[in-house]
């Protein structure tokens, strides 16, 4: 079903995750941390082709933030910076209260996208990332109140089961936008036979988009352009951009992915095709 939507040369989605939650400076030093620094990165990105930008929210010192003010600070720096990037908030989060985990959702305007993670998560030698259902739900009842388009995380087989039991449970809009994971851990394991599992097994006319970390990002991102899924790069989710190379900015990561759907055939989405394709 994918693969006739690369034939058709639908544009790609693009998105840039900018910084994540997890390292900082220490793994990269180009990665950006303060709200100044994301919205340029945000800037950069978008002229690189990115029509979406993922945004985790730091503290003064580097650490994650849930808290509303923090994202404000950095959608402020990302409108003043970019042009008309969609912006997407993560609601992720390891040993966060459920009630933290809502604040992104709630900045004024609120994000265009937030990210919806569909099950629990193994992190480092001793958190877990519970995501349960009742958590799950009030997200999104949350994200629909507020008019925010879900971005389903699916890390593995099982949270594939659980888009299904969402479903049954809440009234999704269309499309359904899943984004499939690939890496080490609690993740699918980072091999194509998984990949073309996964969106075999998505809901019937769902958009997917990609997800590899580490060294994967690159061999997914291209696996997704020729399958007529989305790709998305960025400094969260690998700080190389070849082996011994840190990279220099997101918008490198970026530019190298828009340089590989423009040589396979697929136009890079602009934001507001981006809108179109995802019903925002």
């Amino acid at each position: 079903m994918s693969y006739d939507r690369y034939l058709a040369g639908e544009p790609l989605i693009v998105t840039a995750a900018l910084t994540g939650g997890v390292h900082g400076k220490e793994a990269n030093p180009n990665l950006p941390e303060t709200p100044e620094e994301i919205g340029r990165a945000a800037a950069a990105a978008e002229a690189a082709g990115a029509s979406v930008v993922h945004l985790h929210a730091r503290k003064p010192n580097g650490e994650r933030s849930f808290a509303t003010e923090r994202f404000q600070a950095i959608d402020d720096a990302v409108r003043a910076h970019a042009d008309d990037i969609v912006v997407q908030h993560s609601t992720g989060g390891t040993a966060a209260p459920d009630a933290d985990r809502h604040l992104p959702l709630r900045t004024d305007p609120p994000p265009e996208m937030a990210s919806l993670d569909m099950g629990p998560l193994n992190r480092y030698e001793h958190l877990t990332s519970e995501n349960t259902r009742g958590l799950v739900d009030s997200l999104h009842e949350e994200m629909v109140d507020r008019g925010i388009k879900p971005e389903l995380e699916v890390f593995n087989d099982g949270h594939l089961n659980e888009v299904f039991g969402l479903l049954e449970r809440r009234d999704l809009a269309e499309p359904v936008y899943a984004t499939l994971i690939f890496g080490p851990g609690t993740l699918t394991r980072p091999r194509p036979g998984n990949f073309l599992n996964a969106i075999d097994n998505l809901p019937e006319a769902a958009q997917f988009n990609t997800l590899g970390f580490g060294r994967h990002q690159l061999p997914f991102a291209t696996m997704g352009i020729l399958f007529g899924g989305h790709v998305r790069v960025g400094l969260e989710d690998n700080v190389y951009y070849r082996k011994g190379e840190l990279a220099t900015s997101n918008a490198q990561l970026v530019e190298r992915v828009a340089r590989l759907a423009d040589e396979l055939g697929r136009p890079v989405a602009t934001p507001e095709q981006a809108r179109e394709i995802l019903g925002i």
